[in-house]
């Protein structure tokens, strides 16, 4: 019997490229989503692989979302939080409301997920636990505020449940991509791209979401046990931590 991974925003993006990843990897996915049900429905439709729709801010949410992929697929051995959003604005302008909203899905949204599913980790003696957080979140941004808050949050966040998960046969990392080739990234002024960020990336272009995908893989793989507690720092050379 496969393994079963949950993706969290695993119907878009990066998220999409570690879902269809860890499928052809043998492992048993559900990709969920937040809102987007026509990308949902056109995903599912294409890959094969069940979408199932929560938000990963609303913890009740997440724990009956666990709950309904386990009694579909089996107990849930790979948990990738891959869920997140923006709401940039430098400081002085920043609400409160993009503050709590970044927070509550960027980093609670990864407590949210990550808590429900332990026990049965615990239990059961195994279990990957995979954070995809962001070069921001290790070295800030202006603007992004609330962002590197959430993402830095995560890397300890991770650091810390690696030390409790370890002797329970559950490794816990992160990755922080740099710039990838996403529709988000791609909508971004053309001049400001070629003239601003990419100059900036040793390596000389974007990443692509199935290079984190791969990276993906290879954490929640048996092969990978000694690794726990680890950040892989996927950006280019943009950034060396």
């Amino acid at each position: 019997m496969s393994k079963v991974a949950i993706v969290t925003g695993g119907s878009r993006g990066i998220g999409a490229a570690i879902s269809i990843a860890l499928k052809n990897a043998g492992y048993s996915v559900a990709a969920n989503y937040a809102g987007n049900d026509e990308a949902a429905a056109k995903f599912k439709a294409e890959t094969g692989i069940p979408v199932y729709k929560w938000s990963v801010a609303d913890y009740d949410a997440c724990a009956a979302g666990i709950s309904r992929v386990e009694a579909d697929l089996g107990p849930v051995a790979v948990l990738v939080n891959n869920a997140g959003i923006t709401r940039d604005a430098m400081f002085h302008k920043m609400t409160p409301a993009q503050w709590k909203e970044v927070i509550d899905t960027n980093l609670s949204g990864v407590f949210n997920m990550t808590h429900p599913a332990w026990n049965g980790m615990r239990e059961r003696k195994f279990g990957r636990v995979i954070t995809i957080s962001s070069i921001n979140g290790q070295k800030g941004q202006a603007g992004q505020a609330n962002y590197s808050a959430a993402k830095a949050g995560d890397i300890g966040f991770s650091k810390a449940l690696a030390q409790e998960g370890a002797r329970a046969g559950i490794t816990v990392n992160v990755i922080c991509p740099g710039y990838i080739a996403t529709e988000m990234v791609k909508a971004i002024d053309e001049k400001v791209l070629n003239e601003r960020i990419i100059p900036q990336i040793p390596v000389g272009r974007l990443g692509e979401p199935e290079e984190i995908a791969r990276c993906v893989v290879f954490l929640a793989s048996d092969e990978a046990g000694f690794i726990t507690g680890s950040t892989i720092t996927a950006n280019g050379g943009q950034y060396f931590v």
